[in-house]
């Protein structure tokens, strides 16, 4: 079945950096695009950055452009978030997602189990 695993959560200060990884199993991963959401607790979860099939095409939301970089290396099934100049409002769970359509949320489909990004101030 389709595994997603992130790794790469923990506690940073403000303006530190993290970078998150999503290991890819069970699925062809180069047929997918692949996302970031975050969920903060009381809010729903949210799109944050989208790549496409061949990482050449990415989307992000604005509060991140700028700080976030999404990459991927098919060749590994792996999926990163580098994330940098971290603020308090970054503090959420952040989940790994393959779809269909990079900027298209709805589209997509598998899940990963979450990885906690904790932002000290």
């Amino acid at each position: 079945q389709v595994q997603l695993v992130e790794s790469g959560g923990g506690l940073v200060q403000a303006g530190g950096s993290l970078r998150l990884s999503c290991a890819a199993s069970g699925l062809t991963f180069s047929a997918y695009a692949m996302g970031w959401f975050r969920q903060a607790p009381g809010k729903e979860r949210e799109f944050v950055v989208g790549v496409s099939r061949t990482g050449g095409t990415t989307y992000y939301v604005d509060s991140v452009k700028g700080r976030f970089t999404i990459s991927r290396d098919n060749a590994k099934n792996t999926v990163y978030l580098q994330m940098n100049s971290l603020k308090s409002e970054d503090a959420a769970v952040y989940y790994c997602s393959a779809g269909t359509t990079s900027n298209l949320p709805k589209t997509y489909k598998y899940w990963g189990q979450g990885t906690q990004v904790t932002v000290s101030s």
